[in-house]
């Protein structure tokens, strides 16, 4: 079985290194299985520092589609185009899609017009919102799949039960791999583990209101006071946000960690604010309390069984979420279903049979 796994962004590498090692593992049990790493981007993209494929203990891809743009029906339209070229040039039996993206949707339509069976990893995320662009995608890609894998059985999509296997959150897989090799970042040294705070920001439409971000980030500096909150941001979130700091001496914008850096970050923090899904998730099995500025998470199990509060963009209840993290009583929670760090083996064994 020829495996093409299919990335967009560098949260996907994060997603795919469990399966390279399932496929490498299956390998060395004499399957005859093999895999190809392509990714939509240029070889040169910025995001993907050398240490990340150092941290996750897997190689760089194999194919680069070499698509660079931040108009998303551009992006759309050059990876159906390279991803075409690429697939008439090399037989493949199974295309494996990775989250929400437009390249991951440009390339499900590409690979479903070839023929070619296609699986969504991370299938049935939902923010019912057909205004946004993900959503979109979600139900292009999840209608395109033969095979969705999702991480449990509360998730939102509607196609059909015999295409749905509940596989796990494999965003786990890593994080469980990882954990004993986490790595603590110089930007702690002096400060004790429990005694500050993390804020992460990348979505466009937070940081395309400063007017109410300067309010959010007041409401973190006055409530989180007697802690430094580090805000690792890459370069244009940090065009944004950098201005917005002045006066706030606690609020401390640093560079962007390796992920052993910034996972040893997290999961050693006293409270971890964000935007991201992916972030939440990885609070919520460490234990650690999360806020995010958000109205929905796609990952509702973060808010019903973790320690993730939603609080949109609301600089008053951000407050109140944040007085009860500091001074109320610790949240219960637990680890939901299928986090155990099996994922990828249930992923392959599901496309070996």
């Amino acid at each position: 079985m020829k495996i093409c796994l299919m990335t967009g962004a560098r949260p996907n590498f994060i997603k795919v290194a469990p399966l390279i090692r399932s496929i490498r593992k299956a390998q060395t049990e004499g399957r005859d299985v093999e895999y190809t790493l392509v990714y939509a981007g240029p070889e040169d993209d910025p995001t993907l520092e050398g240490s990340l494929f150092d941290d996750l203990e897997m190689p760089r891809p194999d194919v680069y589609l070499g698509v660079s743009s931040q108009n998303v029906n551009e992006i759309t339209s050059g990876v159906m185009s390279a991803f075409e070229t690429y697939l008439n040039e090399h037989p493949t039996d199974v295309v494996i899609v990775v989250d929400d993206l437009a390249s991951t949707m440009a390339a499900a339509i590409v690979a479903k017009k070839h023929g070619i069976r296609l699986a969504h990893l991370v299938a049935g995320t939902r923010s019912f919102d057909i205004n946004m662009p993900k959503e979109i995608n979600r139900l292009v890609i999840d209608g395109l799949s033969d095979l969705l894998f999702t991480a449990g059985s509360g998730t939102g999509t509607t196609a059909e039960q015999s295409k749905i296997y509940v596989v796990g959150n494999i965003l786990m897989d890593t994080l469980r791999y990882n954990l004993p090799r986490f790595r603590r970042p110089a930007i702690l040294e002096g400060f004790e583990d429990g005694r500050y705070a993390v804020l992460t920001i990348n979505r466009r439409a937070l940081l395309a209101n400063p007017e109410n971000l300067v309010q959010m980030l007041l409401v973190m500096a006055n409530q989180l006071e007697h802690m430094p909150v580090f805000i690792p941001l890459r370069k244009e979130a940090a065009k944004v946000v950098g201005p917005l700091l002045e006066g706030l001496e606690n609020m401390r914008l640093v560079e962007p960690l390796s992920y052993l850096e910034f996972g040893y970050l997290t999961a050693h923090a006293k409270v971890v604010i964000t935007d991201s899904g992916n972030v939440a998730e990885e609070a919520t099995f460490n234990g650690v309390p999360c806020v995010t500025l958000n109205n929905y998470t796609e990952h509702i199990e973060t808010v019903k069984q973790g320690t993730n509060v939603l609080v949109n963009e609301d600089p008053e209840l951000l407050a109140n979420a944040l007085y009860e993290i500091v001074e109320g009583e610790p949240k219960n929670y637990s680890i939901p279903e299928r986090w155990d760090g099996r994922t990828a083996d249930r992923i392959l064994q599901t496309l070996l049979g």
